[in-house]
């Protein structure tokens, strides 16, 4: 079985019922949520050997995390500290005109600390492919330094090395974030950024494919990925362009779908698939996700395969 090394942090998501504002609600739901552990979720629940790196408080919110992944299979090869937080954010839901509201409480987590030198390294060394995403050198100056020895570790061991920009605002600004990105890009094989975020951070004004094409050029990727939202998705891969139309889905748990579409694509292409086949397993997987609860996609393989026959007017029985 192909295996899969991540790194980065996993919050508790804490979410009122319904549409109940966190200033008035009683009741919290908790879930585990960050990117990279929702990429392992569904690349583990597609069939790849998933483990997770972090650095976790050693208390019972910590254990949390770890019991809520291990739950899907991953394994958490993690640093437990004797100080710092565990990291949580609050999700409001509403209808327009509020909509949802991300809260973040994370300021003094444990993982903000994590160094190369103390983390499970020869998880990411024996590996097939090493994902981080831009979240995490966004949360300190040590995670900076500390993303780029991991990628670098991992080019070293030849293992394959993912990358997905994954901007967020509340982190940092574009511009910080543009000249922190592209000192890590030399060590990535496979780049993956929204549009709309290769517009915003990398100052990439063409379209999807165009801006494909650029990446590659420019940065001489293995393979680039360029996610359009409700459009899909399109990839450069050995000079080709491929592009993926989107799986129309629902819209009522939309959070973790561009983490859901990594692990589908990555479970696609580590278990031996094309481009355009793990393209369309993303696809799938992402639109399976949006009917899921919770920030992680707890699919399976045969939803993802009957998600793409029913796409494109099969039926399977």
């Amino acid at each position: 079985m192909p295996e899969l090394a991540t790194f980065g942090e996993t919050m508790l998501r804490l979410s009122p019922p319904g549409d109940e504002p966190v200033e008035t609600a009683r009741t919290l739901e908790v879930r585990a949520a960050g990117a990279e552990s929702n990429v392992a979720v569904a690349a583990q629940r597609l069939g790849v050997e998933s483990t997770w790196l972090s650095k976790l408080p050693d208390s019972p919110p910590g254990r949390r995390v770890l019991g809520a992944l291990r739950r899907h299979g991953v394994e958490p090869a993690v640093v437990l500290a004797e100080e710092g937080r565990q990291g949580t954010y609050y999700l409001e839901s509403g209808d327009p005109p509020r909509g949802r509201r991300v809260l973040y409480d994370r300021t003094g987590t444990a993982v903000r600390t994590a160094t190369a030198s103390e983390l499970p390294t020869d998880r990411i060394e024996r590996a097939d492919a090493f994902h981080t995403t831009g979240i995490t050198p966004a949360l300190s100056a040590t995670l900076s330094t500390t993303t780029a020895d991991l990628l670098e570790l991992a080019r070293e061991a030849d293992t394959t090395t993912v990358f997905d920009l994954n901007y967020r605002s509340k982190l940092w600004s574009a511009e910080t974030a543009r000249e922190t990105v592209t000192d890590l890009l030399e060590f990535v094989d496979l780049f993956v950024v929204a549009a709309r975020d290769a517009k915003r951070v990398l100052g990439l004004a063409g379209g999807p494919s165009e801006t494909a094409e650029r990446l590659a050029a420019d940065h001489e990727f293995e393979t680039v990925v360029v996610t359009r939202g409700d459009e899909g998705a399109v990839a450069v891969h050995d000079g080709e362009t491929h592009e993926q139309p989107a799986i129309p889905a629902g819209d009522a748990h939309p959070v973790g779908t561009g983490d859901a579409f990594v692990g589908g694509y990555l479970a696609g292409r580590l278990q031996g698939g094309t481009v355009p086949d793990a393209l369309a397993d993303g696809v799938a997987t992402a639109a399976l996700k949006r009917t899921v609860p919770g920030d992680a996609a707890v699919v399976t393989a045969e939803a993802v395969e009957q998600a793409l026959a029913d796409a494109t007017g099969g039926i399977k029985r």
